[in-house]
């Protein structure tokens, strides 16, 4: 299972630092956005109507709305005369609905103002659009209202106030109220959607429109949604509240879910335009997310119906022709997403047809590993960690050198989930980073992890292949600065210290110095690896105080920096009170260079360092005020 005394790759080995894919992936497979750029919109498809179709929105109208959407950011949050504001507002914006939607500046302010609407003017506003729904939804612009307009259900769908409001404004605005409810409107619209569904799903913009569409019917707004800001916003219009940032799972109408279902069916009478075209393929990936939380059934029965085509497709030389679409550009983001909704049963039988003695090869491709990947984040149980361990353990480090540390990170990640074969897969990291021998070597682990670099590397040593390692040097490691620590190594070790004996990593981390571990602190991505360390379950306080006690000295440097200062804040929340006091004092020495920096002047008013300075006592009551409800909180967390 192991890799041996020595690997047989070349010594000195640079690991890359990972494939990345899709922009500038290097040795992906996929083209570089600038590489043979299709006409816009593409030829076959009729994305958007000649400009001239598109009412004009003059400048006097932008002014107005530009001035209006200040004037209601500045009003204050509640009251009469915001609400009497709005109301006029939006009553201008139904008139110009559609001119607001396909116009770049407008349609931002648009959305914006769509935050700020009750029930009825949206209402009134999308029913305003209805008649021209495919030209706002197949629009750059228009696509981003109606994803907006969409995005406010969470908001505004069994709100409390909805019948109230109703009720007051029936009589305010009578007859030009609108002759549908919200719910009519979304169901209305993915009544068009579905009677032209591919369409919808392969035009540029309108399977923007289908994705956000499957989200709300199935009441589940995806973190990616809530995440990206629209793409045709400001940015303005992106510092903003973020009031499209809803929780992830909101109440929905059964009519809802019946329409998520029928469009589910839609999926299924072109499946094979769905499994290789790309634009379409989003759709069917979004619809499994939400399917996988609401219907799981369904979720089920559209993934056999992917698998099942695939499966019948042309054979593959080399085995199953899933394996072929796994190589795809396509079809295999589409089979990412299947691999990490099927249930484990499903997926351990997946493996077992079609996957099991290709693991090597999967790891090795370009554009394959991502898929294999994403196997290894699905897994979930020992009966299907084993033969995929037992399959990529004597490969690590040439899948390091191909620069795939993604599957490794993700092996490494399946056995800390599963909480099993965490020694072997240590060692096997010990070896391919050439560590593992002499046993004095196995000190360095951590910066060697952090940095993707193997030994000689890291150290800048000159061996011979086949020659006796040499010792480790305390003395040469001390005197080396800690080199720029990777996303990818500091994930693998914050899966190393959740480990269940993760004693390697910690006295690897218990030997670095205070300025390096300052730099580990400072870092983006090291500053993870000292979050791990504080909260993982399997590192005792002991080993804790152990680490953390070399940070002495380096407390000021620590609070005046953008990451550093956030670590310092979870070393001061777990602190005991005598080692408050330390930190407080040190800070002290320091207090007017912590007052001028924009990230130390935060860290001084979490310490109260101006109190620790002038009251000491009055200092001491409060801190042991903190710790006692803390230790209290924490016997009713035990409990």
């Amino acid at each position: 299972m192991g890799l041996g005394p020595r690997s047989p790759h070349k010594v000195g080995r640079r690991f890359p630092a990972g494939g990345k894919r899709g922009r500038r992936a290097k040795g992906s497979g996929r083209p570089l956005p600038g590489s043979k750029r299709q006409p816009w919109p593409p030829p076959d498809r009729r994305s958007e109507p000649p400009p001239d179709s598109h009412p004009h929105l003059s400048p006097e109208a932008l002014g107005y709305f530009r001035r209006a959407l200040s004037a209601l950011k500045e009003a204050p949050e509640t009251g009469e005369e915001r609400d009497l504001m709005v109301h006029n507002i939006m009553k201008e914006v139904e008139t110009q609905a559609l001119a607001l939607s396909t116009n770049r500046t407008g349609s931002e302010m648009l959305q914006e103002l769509l935050g700020f609407s009750p029930l009825k003017p949206l209402c009134r506003v999308w029913a305003a659009l209805r008649s021209n729904l495919r030209t706002v939804a197949c629009h750059r612009c228009g696509v981003h209202v109606l994803q907006s307009a969409l995005l406010q259900l969470p908001r505004l769908l069994g709100s409390a106030a909805e019948e109230e409001e109703e009720e007051e404004q029936e009589g305010e605005d009578g007859k030009d109220g609108p002759t549908e409810t919200l719910e009519e409107l979304v169901l209305g619209l993915a009544a068009e959607v579905c009677d032209d569904f591919l369409f919808y799903c392969g035009d540029t913009h309108g399977s923007f429109v289908v994705r956000t569409l499957l989200q709300v019917l199935g009441g589940t707004i995806l973190e990616s949604e809530r995440a990206r800001p629209r793409g045709s916003q400001s940015s303005e219009a992106q510092k903003a509240p973020a009031r499209e940032c809803k929780p992830a799972d909101f109440e929905v109408p059964e009519t809802f879910l019946n329409r998520l279902q029928d469009l589910t069916s839609s999926f299924l009478k072109d499946i094979a335009v769905f499994i290789t075209d790309k634009i379409s393929s989003f759709c069917l990936q979004v619809a499994l997310q939400v399917l996988h939380h609401k219907l799981p059934e369904f979720c089920a029965y559209l993934c056999n119906a992917v698998i099942g085509y695939l499966s019948t497709r042309s054979s593959s030389v080399d085995g199953s022709p899933l394996l072929l679409f796994l190589r795809d550009q396509t079809s295999s983001r589409l089979l990412e997403q299947v691999l990490l909704v099927l249930e484990p049963p499903r997926l351990q039988s997946l493996f077992e047809e079609h996957l099991q003695g290709q693991l090597q090869t999967l790891a090795a491709h370009p554009i394959a590993n991502f898929p294999l990947q994403r196997l290894l984040d699905a897994v979930t149980t020992p009966e299907l960690l084993s033969p995929v361990f037992e399959e990529l353990s004597p490969v690590l480090e040439a899948v390091l050198a191909q620069g795939h540390p993604g599957v490794v990170i993700a092996l490494v990640g399946a056995c800390r989930r599963v909480g099993a074969c965490q020694a072997k897969v240590l060692q096997l990291l010990l070896e391919a980073f050439h560590c593992a021998e002499p046993s004095s070597r196995q000190v360095a682990c951590v910066p060697l992890f952090a940095t993707l670099m193997a030994y000689e590397v890291y150290y800048g040593l000159m061996e011979e292949e086949g020659a006796v390692p040499a010792e480790h040097q305390v003395e040469m490691a001390a005197a080396r600065a800690l080199g720029d620590v990777t996303v990818l190594g500091s994930l693998l070790l914050q899966h190393l210290l959740h480990f269940s004996t993760p004693g390697l990593v910690l006295r690897s981390l218990g030997a670095l110095t205070g300025p390096q571990l300052l730099v580990l602190a400072q870092s983006p991505a090291g500053s993870h690896v000292l979050d791990a360390i504080l909260t993982s379950p399997s590192v005792t306080r002991k080993q804790r105080r152990r680490v953390l006690q070399n940070l002495k000295g380096q407390y000021v440097a620590l609070a005046c920096s953008r990451h550093g200062s956030r670590v310092l804040d979870a070393i001061w929340s777990g602190a005991a009170l005598g080692a408050r006091k330390e930190i407080a004092a040190e800070l002290g020495e320091q207090n007017q260079q912590l007052i001028r920096d924009p990230f130390g002047h935060h860290v001084a008013r979490n310490v109260a360092l101006t109190t620790f300075l002038k009251r000491r006592e009055a200092w001491e009551q409060q801190q042991g005020a903190v710790a006692k409800r803390r230790r209290a909180l924490n016997s009713i967390l035990e409990d």
